[in-house]
Protein backbone atom coordinates (compact mmCIF):
# COMPACT_ATOMS: atom_id res chain seq x y z
CA UNK A 1 0.00 0.00 0.00
CA UNK A 2 1.55 3.37 -0.71
CA UNK A 3 2.02 5.55 2.13
CA UNK A 4 0.22 8.56 2.48
CA UNK A 5 0.70 11.78 4.01
CA UNK A 6 -0.99 14.75 5.38
CA UNK A 7 0.37 18.45 4.83
CA UNK A 8 0.03 20.88 7.74
CA UNK A 9 -2.61 23.13 6.08
CA UNK A 10 -5.29 20.78 5.23
CA UNK A 11 -6.09 20.80 9.03
CA UNK A 12 -3.73 23.65 9.91
CA UNK A 13 -5.57 24.46 13.34
CA UNK A 14 -4.13 21.42 14.66
CA UNK A 15 -0.73 22.17 16.48
CA UNK A 16 1.99 19.45 15.25
CA UNK A 17 1.19 16.82 18.39
CA UNK A 18 -2.25 16.93 17.39
CA UNK A 19 -1.93 16.36 13.63
CA UNK A 20 0.30 13.75 14.18
CA UNK A 21 -1.96 12.18 16.74
CA UNK A 22 -5.12 12.95 14.53
CA UNK A 23 -2.80 11.11 10.99
CA UNK A 24 -2.12 8.16 13.43
CA UNK A 25 -5.59 7.78 14.48
CA UNK A 26 -6.91 7.95 10.32
CA UNK A 27 -4.18 6.09 9.18
CA UNK A 28 -1.44 8.35 7.64
CA UNK A 29 2.19 7.74 7.09
CA UNK A 30 3.52 11.34 7.76
CA UNK A 31 2.93 14.69 7.92
CA UNK A 32 4.07 18.14 6.91
CA UNK A 33 4.84 20.78 9.54
CA UNK A 34 3.69 24.36 8.90
CA UNK A 35 6.90 26.11 10.63
CA UNK A 36 6.89 29.41 8.70
CA UNK A 37 4.59 31.94 7.48
CA UNK A 38 3.56 31.30 3.75
CA UNK A 39 1.84 35.21 3.96
CA UNK A 40 1.91 37.97 6.75
CA UNK A 41 -0.32 36.59 9.70
CA UNK A 42 -0.72 33.20 8.24
CA UNK A 43 -0.91 30.29 10.81
CA UNK A 44 2.11 28.62 12.14
CA UNK A 45 4.00 26.76 14.44
CA UNK A 46 7.04 26.35 16.17
CA UNK A 47 8.80 23.48 18.27
CA UNK A 48 12.09 24.50 19.32
CA UNK A 49 14.47 22.14 21.39
CA UNK A 50 13.49 21.39 24.54
CA UNK A 51 10.07 22.70 24.57
CA UNK A 52 6.66 21.66 25.48
CA UNK A 53 5.80 21.61 21.94
CA UNK A 54 8.69 19.51 20.90
CA UNK A 55 8.14 16.86 23.47
CA UNK A 56 4.31 16.64 22.82
CA UNK A 57 5.49 15.99 19.50
CA UNK A 58 8.20 13.46 20.05
CA UNK A 59 5.78 11.49 22.27
CA UNK A 60 3.09 12.00 19.45
CA UNK A 61 5.27 10.84 16.92
CA UNK A 62 6.63 7.84 19.18
CA UNK A 63 3.00 6.85 19.98
CA UNK A 64 1.99 6.54 16.52
CA UNK A 65 4.74 5.99 14.23
CA UNK A 66 3.61 8.91 12.30
CA UNK A 67 6.90 10.65 10.82
CA UNK A 68 7.16 14.53 10.12
CA UNK A 69 8.55 14.54 6.39
CA UNK A 70 8.57 18.12 5.16
CA UNK A 71 8.35 21.44 6.36
CA UNK A 72 5.80 23.99 5.18
CA UNK A 73 6.35 26.98 3.60
CA UNK A 74 9.05 29.37 2.92
CA UNK A 75 8.51 32.39 0.77
CA UNK A 76 11.93 33.37 -0.88
CA UNK A 77 11.66 37.15 -1.65
CA UNK A 78 14.00 40.11 -1.97
CA UNK A 79 15.36 40.04 1.62
CA UNK A 80 15.30 36.58 2.07
CA UNK A 81 17.85 35.39 4.72
CA UNK A 82 18.77 31.62 4.53
CA UNK A 83 21.15 31.69 7.46
CA UNK A 84 17.84 33.00 9.92
CA UNK A 85 15.97 29.72 9.32
CA UNK A 86 18.91 27.49 10.54
CA UNK A 87 17.52 27.08 14.23
CA UNK A 88 14.65 26.21 12.86
CA UNK A 89 15.98 23.64 10.21
CA UNK A 90 17.70 22.70 13.20
CA UNK A 91 14.97 22.21 15.47
CA UNK A 92 13.16 20.00 13.13
CA UNK A 93 15.74 17.60 11.46
CA UNK A 94 15.33 16.20 15.08
CA UNK A 95 12.55 14.91 14.46
CA UNK A 96 13.92 13.59 10.84
CA UNK A 97 12.41 16.56 8.53
CA UNK A 98 13.59 15.42 5.31
CA UNK A 99 12.30 18.28 2.69
CA UNK A 100 11.74 22.21 2.77
CA UNK A 101 9.29 23.26 0.96
CA UNK A 102 9.27 26.67 -0.53
CA UNK A 103 8.08 29.51 -3.52
CA UNK A 104 9.96 31.65 -5.62
CA UNK A 105 8.94 35.77 -4.55
CA UNK A 106 11.33 37.78 -6.34
CA UNK A 107 11.39 38.97 -9.76
CA UNK A 108 15.08 39.37 -9.73
CA UNK A 109 16.36 35.83 -11.04
CA UNK A 110 20.00 36.02 -10.20
CA UNK A 111 19.21 37.27 -6.83
CA UNK A 112 16.28 34.19 -6.52
CA UNK A 113 19.18 31.40 -8.01
CA UNK A 114 21.52 32.73 -5.21
CA UNK A 115 18.78 32.86 -2.44
CA UNK A 116 17.15 29.15 -3.36
CA UNK A 117 21.21 28.01 -3.21
CA UNK A 118 21.69 29.31 0.06
CA UNK A 119 18.40 27.71 1.27
CA UNK A 120 19.83 24.47 -0.24
CA UNK A 121 23.14 24.81 1.28
CA UNK A 122 21.56 25.20 4.69
CA UNK A 123 18.96 22.43 4.36
CA UNK A 124 21.70 20.14 3.32
CA UNK A 125 23.94 20.91 6.90
CA UNK A 126 20.31 19.51 8.55
CA UNK A 127 20.12 16.52 6.29
CA UNK A 128 17.06 17.91 4.39
CA UNK A 129 16.31 18.96 0.50
CA UNK A 130 14.27 21.47 -0.85
CA UNK A 131 11.51 21.72 -3.30
CA UNK A 132 10.62 24.72 -5.26
CA UNK A 133 6.57 25.29 -6.06
CA UNK A 134 5.11 26.80 -8.59
CA UNK A 135 1.98 29.11 -8.02
CA UNK A 136 0.59 31.43 -10.34
CA UNK A 137 0.67 34.51 -8.55
CA UNK A 138 4.17 34.43 -7.51
CA UNK A 139 7.18 34.89 -9.83
CA UNK A 140 7.85 31.28 -10.00
CA UNK A 141 4.44 30.61 -11.61
CA UNK A 142 5.29 27.78 -13.55
CA UNK A 143 6.33 23.85 -13.46
CA UNK A 144 8.69 24.81 -16.09
CA UNK A 145 9.79 27.72 -14.69
CA UNK A 146 10.55 25.80 -11.50
CA UNK A 147 12.05 23.28 -13.03
CA UNK A 148 14.55 26.18 -14.48
CA UNK A 149 15.45 27.74 -11.49
CA UNK A 150 16.58 24.74 -9.63
CA UNK A 151 18.67 23.82 -12.99
CA UNK A 152 19.91 26.95 -12.17
CA UNK A 153 20.50 26.74 -8.41
CA UNK A 154 22.77 23.58 -9.14
CA UNK A 155 22.27 21.67 -5.79
CA UNK A 156 21.63 17.72 -5.26
CA UNK A 157 19.49 18.41 -2.61
CA UNK A 158 16.94 20.38 -4.90
CA UNK A 159 14.04 19.51 -6.37
CA UNK A 160 10.28 20.63 -7.58
CA UNK A 161 6.84 19.89 -5.84
CA UNK A 162 4.19 18.70 -8.31
CA UNK A 163 0.70 20.21 -6.37
CA UNK A 164 -2.21 18.98 -8.33
CA UNK A 165 -3.80 22.20 -8.16
CA UNK A 166 -0.79 24.67 -8.88
CA UNK A 167 0.14 22.17 -11.77
CA UNK A 168 -3.29 22.93 -13.17
CA UNK A 169 -4.11 26.32 -12.65
CA UNK A 170 -0.65 27.18 -14.05
CA UNK A 171 -1.04 25.86 -17.32
CA UNK A 172 0.85 22.33 -16.64
CA UNK A 173 -0.13 18.89 -17.36
CA UNK A 174 0.77 15.48 -16.66
CA UNK A 175 2.95 14.98 -19.55
CA UNK A 176 4.72 18.27 -17.90
CA UNK A 177 5.56 16.60 -15.11
CA UNK A 178 6.59 12.97 -17.09
CA UNK A 179 8.95 14.82 -18.81
CA UNK A 180 11.35 16.10 -16.23
CA UNK A 181 14.16 14.12 -14.74
CA UNK A 182 12.55 11.57 -12.22
CA UNK A 183 15.56 12.56 -9.50
CA UNK A 184 14.00 16.31 -9.79
CA UNK A 185 10.48 14.82 -8.35
CA UNK A 186 10.60 14.19 -4.51
CA UNK A 187 7.03 15.26 -3.04
CA UNK A 188 3.45 15.72 -4.88
CA UNK A 189 0.34 16.93 -3.58
CA UNK A 190 -3.00 15.74 -4.24
CA UNK A 191 -6.45 17.40 -4.05
CA UNK A 192 -9.18 18.12 -6.53
CA UNK A 193 -10.83 20.53 -8.13
CA UNK A 194 -13.44 21.61 -11.06
CA UNK A 195 -11.88 21.66 -14.38
CA UNK A 196 -12.55 25.29 -15.17
CA UNK A 197 -10.30 27.66 -13.23
CA UNK A 198 -11.10 30.33 -11.46
CA UNK A 199 -11.75 33.90 -13.75
CA UNK A 200 -9.17 36.23 -11.53
CA UNK A 201 -6.55 35.71 -9.74
CA UNK A 202 -8.05 36.66 -6.52
CA UNK A 203 -10.55 33.68 -7.19
CA UNK A 204 -7.59 31.52 -8.07
CA UNK A 205 -5.64 32.59 -4.70
CA UNK A 206 -8.75 31.60 -2.84
CA UNK A 207 -9.43 28.49 -4.77
CA UNK A 208 -5.99 27.30 -3.60
CA UNK A 209 -6.17 28.31 0.56
CA UNK A 210 -9.74 27.23 0.56
CA UNK A 211 -11.71 26.35 -2.13
CA UNK A 212 -10.10 22.83 -3.08
CA UNK A 213 -11.64 19.00 -3.37
CA UNK A 214 -10.81 15.94 -1.70
CA UNK A 215 -8.86 13.59 -4.63
CA UNK A 216 -11.71 12.02 -7.14
CA UNK A 217 -14.27 14.75 -6.14
CA UNK A 218 -13.53 16.84 -9.08
CA UNK A 219 -12.02 17.05 -12.26
CA UNK A 220 -8.30 16.85 -12.28
CA UNK A 221 -6.53 14.75 -14.10
CA UNK A 222 -4.84 12.81 -11.38
CA UNK A 223 -4.87 9.87 -12.46
CA UNK A 224 -2.88 10.60 -15.36
CA UNK A 225 -0.76 12.67 -12.80
CA UNK A 226 0.22 9.69 -10.75
CA UNK A 227 1.27 8.36 -13.73
CA UNK A 228 3.78 10.12 -14.72
CA UNK A 229 5.23 10.89 -11.36
CA UNK A 230 8.76 8.82 -11.00
CA UNK A 231 8.35 6.16 -8.37
CA UNK A 232 9.48 6.71 -4.93
CA UNK A 233 8.00 10.18 -4.64
CA UNK A 234 6.37 11.20 -1.64
CA UNK A 235 2.27 11.40 -2.01
CA UNK A 236 0.47 13.25 0.79
CA UNK A 237 -2.38 15.36 0.79
CA UNK A 238 -3.20 18.80 0.75
CA UNK A 239 -6.70 19.73 1.18
CA UNK A 240 -7.69 22.79 3.10
CA UNK A 241 -11.76 22.99 3.04
CA UNK A 242 -13.57 25.54 4.90
CA UNK A 243 -16.79 23.71 5.62
CA UNK A 244 -16.99 23.80 9.61
CA UNK A 245 -16.56 20.71 10.28
CA UNK A 246 -14.23 18.92 12.54
CA UNK A 247 -10.65 18.28 11.62
CA UNK A 248 -10.56 14.71 11.91
CA UNK A 249 -13.63 14.41 10.17
CA UNK A 250 -12.23 16.72 7.21
CA UNK A 251 -9.00 14.53 7.41
CA UNK A 252 -10.68 10.88 7.12
CA UNK A 253 -12.72 11.97 4.29
CA UNK A 254 -9.93 13.00 2.04
CA UNK A 255 -7.47 10.05 3.24
CA UNK A 256 -10.50 7.75 2.16
CA UNK A 257 -10.66 9.87 -1.03
CA UNK A 258 -7.61 9.59 -1.77
CA UNK A 259 -7.20 5.77 -1.13
CA UNK A 260 -9.75 5.07 -3.15
CA UNK A 261 -7.52 6.75 -6.32
CA UNK A 262 -4.80 5.04 -5.63
CA UNK A 263 -6.08 2.30 -5.70
CA UNK A 264 -8.08 2.35 -8.87
CA UNK A 265 -6.64 0.56 -12.11
CA UNK A 266 -4.09 3.03 -13.86
CA UNK A 267 -5.71 4.93 -16.58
Amino acid sequence: MTPLGIAHFTTIELPPAELVSMAGRVGYAFVGLRLFPAAPGAPLYAVPHGSLEAKALHDAMERTGVAVRDLEFVVIGPEFDAAALAPVLDAASAFGAKRVSCCGADPERARLVANLAALCDVAAQHGMGVDLECMAWRDVASLGDAAAVMREVGRPTGGVLVDALHLSRTGGTPADVAALPPAFIRSAQLCDAPARSPPTMEGIIAEARGGRLPPGEGALPLRELLAALPPGVALSVEVPMDDGRPAEDRARDIFDAARRLLEAPPP
